[in-house]
């Protein structure tokens, strides 16, 4: 299976060695761009580089869903995580051709284990690290232009766990049909929000929103996957997310910081 997973990454980093697979990618190139730095670029061809800000590495996943014309399967993971079917073990351990085509053989997606939240919900989740209004926002837009997913929304959001970080590999048709649906849903609460006044952090909406549209689509499209791990590349920093759920549960924000 001719296979091309993105690497999203804003700066010089290392990557994996599989260049036949992995494909570094400089996203928000338009701006982050500087000379040495050899990743493909998110502001060559048909693009929205200039949306970085705001929509994360989504840039890198609208460069690869116009542009990547000749492969069977599209991915993207991150210069600190990526998926393997290994608990550790870094760069070196990450998916290979040989693992991606068992994987796929029978299912259309491969996407990480769950992140668990147990004492709250996705959407509780959501609305004590970020602004409220555009997930609420959301809503309103899939009950107006794709009512069919309106169920499926509600049921992710009442969840406690959800396949988070935009990390995926599909089959190309199928990543299409995703990001059809995604861009367009994306637009409209672009159009239907002012986040003039965000912090830069929270500028970044779109891309968290994603988040969690990713397994509405998942559920209301029945799409089969399979899960694998997840690694961190580098510290987790673990402590500092136990400090600003604690801060967010008692109501205190420290520019709703988002790990």
């Amino acid at each position: 299976m001719r296979v091309k997973i993105l690497v999203a990454a804003h700066k010089k980093f290392p990557m994996p060695e599989n260049r036949n697979i992995y494909l570094p990618i400089l996203v928000g190139a338009k701006k982050n761009y500087k000379p040495g730095i050899d990743f493909q670029r998110d502001d060559i061809g048909v693009n929205i580089s200039a949306k970085n800000p705001n929509y994360n590495e989504l840039t890198a996943i609208y460069w690869a869903w116009k542009n990547l014309k000749d492969v069977e399967a599209v991915g993207l993971v991150h210069y600190r995580r990526v998926l393997s079917t290994h608990r550790k073990g870094g760069f070196p351990s990450v998916l290979n051709q040989e693992e991606i085509d068992s994987l796929l053989l029978n299912h259309d997606a491969i996407v990480p284990r769950k992140r668990h939240y147990y004492i709250e919900t996705n959407y509780s989740h959501y609305i004590h690290a970020h602004h409220k209004e555009p997930l609420d926002q959301t809503r309103e837009i899939i009950k107006t232009s794709c009512p069919e997913y309106l169920d499926a929304f509600d049921k992710v959001m009442s969840r406690r766990s959800a396949h988070m970080f935009n990390m995926f590999v599909m089959k190309k048709n199928v990543f299409d049909d995703y990001c059809e649906w995604l861009f367009q849903i994306l637009t409209q609460v672009e159009q239907s929000i002012d986040i003039s006044e965000y912090t830069t952090q929270e500028a970044r909406v779109f891309g968290y929103i994603s988040e969690l549209l990713f397994d509405v689509w998942l559920l209301e499209n029945n799409i089969q996957y399979t899960e694998c791990y997840w690694q961190q590349i580098g510290k987790k920093q673990t402590g500092k997310k136990i400090f600003y759920f604690v801060c967010r549960k008692f109501g205190l924000n420290f520019g709703k910081t988002h790990f």
